[in-house]
């Protein structure tokens, strides 16, 4: 690619950057997102957790030989060190595949265990900037959990597809009376646990990880009981550990259903999702209030970048 292409990038990249990391330092926010495949040529997701910086290259046919394309990616993480005024060890590089939602979370392939703690709104969170798709925390909800927290006065509060955590430390340290959550993957409960261990807000008598298909636990769970319900459930699964694959589209009804039943009276759900065409079956939710809240939820670094849908919904 020419070096003319280069400093395109990098006039686009330092000119985000500037706008993004002024409206980050006046909110006092160490980890957002920068640039989002704002060029064609250069298809990275471009987050900066506070010290270090997580560039993920979507996966595309780029036409360029593997010596080739690697010699590029160098240059493009000489270009992201000059504008972000990082060192280029502090660069972690990733190639992603495109999917619908965030069914490639639990996706291995590594195991160097980069960890880093990043501070949001108060709290502590462990991210791991290389072996995983995803580091760990979903900068995208920041708000959101915000939302969780400020409600979360002796509540009792379920997180479901709860992957590390995040929403639960924060109903944690907003004074949830207990909180539950549930997972499939046994290393992304331990590792919300760890999240909570670190803020110093775990209670073995308070918060229960339950490792588990979320789908066929929401059977057995406690009926009219949840003050708050967090639920963001991959587009689409069929995971060897579940016996019918899920489609959000198509099962969002008999999921929001089942969470129906486990709300208390006057309690809420979280409900959100990232599957880019994502219609509502309003009609057929039996709910006081459906909103939708995406706008509400969407923070500055995700403005016109963001796929994903949020509704609060009221029992």
């Amino acid at each position: 690619m020419s070096a003319e292409k280069q400093v395109m990038f990098h006039n686009r990249l330092a000119k985000v950057y500037k706008h993004i990391s002024k409206l980050a330092r006046k909110q006092g926010i160490a980890c957002y997102r920068i640039y989002d495949h704002d060029l064609p040529e250069f298809p990275f997701a471009i987050d900066r957790y506070d010290g270090v910086v997580h560039a993920a290259e979507y996966k595309r046919r780029h036409g360029m030989e593997d010596e080739e394309h690697d010699a590029w990616l160098q240059e493009c993480r000489a270009t992201i060190a000059a504008v972000l005024e990082v060192d280029i060890a502090a660069i972690y590089m990733k190639v992603r595949q495109r999917k619908a939602g965030r069914q490639g979370q639990y996706e291995k392939f590594g195991e160097e265990k980069v960890e880093r703690i990043v501070p949001e709104s108060g709290l502590n969170f462990i991210i791991n900037l290389t072996d995983y798709l995803d580091t760990g925390l979903f900068l995208d909800h920041r708000i959101t959990r915000g939302m969780v927290r400020d409600r979360g006065k002796d509540a009792h509060v379920l997180n479901l597809f709860c992957y590390t955590g995040s929403f639960s430390v924060y109903a944690a340290s907003g004074g949830a009376a207990t909180v539950t959550s549930v997972d499939m993957s046994k290393t992304y409960l331990n590792w919300a646990k760890r999240n909570m261990q670190y803020n110093k807000l775990y209670k073995e008598d308070k918060h229960e990880f339950i490792h588990g298909n979320v789908i066929e636990w929401l059977d057995y769970m406690p009926r009219d009981h949840y003050d708050i319900i967090v639920c963001d459930p991959p587009t689409f699964s069929n995971s060897k550990r579940m016996e019918d694959t899920f489609d959000v589209q198509r099962d969002h009804v008999m999921l929001l259903k089942k969470l129906l039943k486990g709300c208390a009276d006057g309690g809420v759900i979280y409900f959100s999702n990232n599957y880019r065409g994502f219609v509502l079956d309003r009609d057929s939710i039996p709910a006081v209030s459906v909103k939708d809240i995406t706008g509400a939820t969407t923070p500055f670094d995700f403005q016109g970048k963001l796929n994903r849908k949020c509704y609060l919904i009221e029992k």
